[in-house]
């Protein structure tokens, strides 16, 4: 499948140093994108990873900064950023998030019960994964709306993990982003920005597993790069038609054209017509 281009656009993706954040990078960098990473704490692993890519790519496409969406002022200064960098602003992602083993490094043999769950940490992971994505929006809609084109694409997962026991508050967290998702693309209808979810479609090799799994388990997990194509669908022309949706990267055929691999692999965001899901 031809990949598509994004030569001229410029994004921002959140958590962008490693795992699904890393592969998307690499993957907007390839097709021509001006992308800003972040990461609220590894300065020197964002820094590295911007500057392999751009080592990769024999040109400066990648630029890193240290910034916590959870902190307003943050998420203003990635954008502000982004706009003096490379003169403008045309893509979220927004897939910063903290997951299961803040909770419990054996979340996925010991489930904790929601009440036996740390109350700070409780309140860390949503802040994250929900006031993360509101506020890095908040700052980058109003320039996108004066350009009359944009595109929001929310990291999120499988519906059944939402609702799987022994996952909160990870889960929670995720079908919050999902109704963020579905509210926020009929704010913005006929804006000429988008916003959908985009979601892995199963468990990934990423920083969300514990260490200690094993590599066994390991082998059967999807790729990161699973991601790209579908992101790269989603943050292009071909899009503007489709929003407040999810997209299910399991499900994109790379053998197929854009369209109908786009087809096969939208579903809708929140809980709607999900009986079959």
């Amino acid at each position: 499948m031809k990949t598509a281009s994004l030569e001229g656009k410029v994004a921002i993706v959140t958590g962008g140093g490693r795992g699904l954040g890393h592969a998307m990078t690499v993957g907007l960098a390839r097709a021509g994108a001006s992308v800003v990473i972040s990461a609220a704490r590894q300065a020197d692993e964002i820094r590295k990873a911007a500057d392999d890519i751009n080592v990769m790519l024999g040109a400066r496409r990648v630029l890193a900064l240290q910034a916590d969406v959870t902190q307003e002022a943050d998420c203003r200064r990635l954008v502000d950023e982004a706009l003096a960098a490379f003169g403008g602003l045309h893509v979220l992602v927004n897939n910063a998030g903290r997951g299961m083993k803040y909770v419990s490094p054996t979340f996925l043999t010991e489930p904790t019960r929601f009440w036996e769950v740390d109350s700070d940490t409780w309140r860390t992971i949503i802040d994250t994964n929900v006031n993360g994505p509101f506020l890095m929006a908040k700052a980058a809609v109003p320039h996108m709306l004066r350009q009359g084109w944009g595109r929001i694409i929310n990291i999120t997962m499988n519906h059944d993990t939402m609702r799987r026991a022994g996952f909160s508050p990870y889960g929670p967290s995720k079908a919050a982003l999902e109704s963020e998702t579905v509210i926020w693309a009929q704010d913005l209808a006929g804006s000429g920005v988008t916003v959908n979810g985009l979601l892995p479609g199963g468990a990934t090799d990423t920083g969300m597993i514990p260490d200690g799994v094993s590599e066994a388990v390991r082998r059967q997990l999807l790729r990161p790069e699973v991601m790209v194509e579908p992101l790269l669908w989603l943050a292009s022309e071909a899009s503007a038609d489709t929003t407040g949706t999810r997209l299910d990267a399991a499900h994109w055929d790379t053998s197929l054209p854009p369209e109908r691999a786009a087809a096969a692999a939208l579903e809708h965001a929140g809980w709607a017509n999900q009986a079959s899901h």
